[in-house]
């Protein structure tokens, strides 16, 4: 039974359980939370160590030269291709556990390396603005999809939509690769992949919400990071081709 304010629930030992959206059952919306503060538990520490791992290879640059000398270089290519390869076996044993811990770890970790790298390359004032508005749309999307699930509000809607956008941002960056088309197009990109990458933050938090299964914590976590990496590259492409 609900509480006297509209939306909450009956004070529990640790405090008010507020109900993540309409209809939801007094128990399952404890499960609910619970299940929420884990992942989002999981994503902190995943970007903990981005950030370490991050800072380790942009504080020591002969850490990035290595990657981009002869010697190094096929290295690199493998730490960029390496993500794939674990994400493929993270999605077959992402209810096996430890194995989902440790495959996650291994997974953080290659692209916690990637990202260094590109930001090792990066002004800093440019890797700066990048961090902090990455960390203000995060931020506010997340809130605002909590209070709209709470508000009845559904985004599934999105996924259609993201899945085409997500497609034609691909072909969009394979003509980058192959024919250039200058700075104008590489802000472009950065500015369509941030849009792309900030629905996906609603969709997925809204996913988290109402629709991850409880045994589905790692996959949850995995498309949240996925989401919150991917923006702040595409953040990081545009104000770079700005300042270029």
């Amino acid at each position: 039974m609900y509480g006297s304010i509209k939306g909450q629930y009956p004070d529990l030992e640790a405090g008010s359980a507020v109900a993540l959206f309409p209809g939801i059952s007094y128990s399952e919306n404890i499960d609910r939370w619970n299940f929420v503060r884990k992942i989002y538990g999981i994503l902190s520490l995943q970007l903990l160590l981005t950030v370490a791992v991050a800072g380790v290879v942009v504080s020591n640059p002969s850490v990035a030269l290595f990657f981009t000398s002869p010697s190094g270089f096929g290295l690199y290519i493998f730490i960029v291709i390496s993500p794939f390869m674990w994400i493929c076996a993270l999605y077959y044993y992402h209810r096996t556990h430890p194995i989902n811990y440790i495959l996650l770890f291994i997974f953080t970790a290659c692209i916690s390396l990637a990202v260094g790298l590109s930001c090792a390359f990066t002004n800093g004032k440019v890797v700066l603005e990048a961090t902090i508005l990455t960390a203000v749309v995060v931020i506010s999307l997340t809130l605002y999809t909590f209070w709209a699930a709470r508000r009845g509000y559904d985004f599934s809607f999105l996924g259609p939509v993201l899945f085409s956008a997500i497609f034609v941002l691909i072909v969009f960056g394979f003509i980058q690769v192959f024919l250039p088309l200058g700075r104008t197009s590489v802000m472009i990109y950065g500015v369509l992949a941030s849009i792309i990458f900030s629905g996906y933050i609603v969709f997925d938090t809204d996913n988290l919400i109402k629709r991850y299964s409880y045994d589905e914590y790692i996959w949850a976590t995995v498309a949240l990071y996925l989401d919150i990496i991917n923006l702040f590259l595409s953040l990081l492409t545009l104000f770079r081709g700005v300042r270029d």
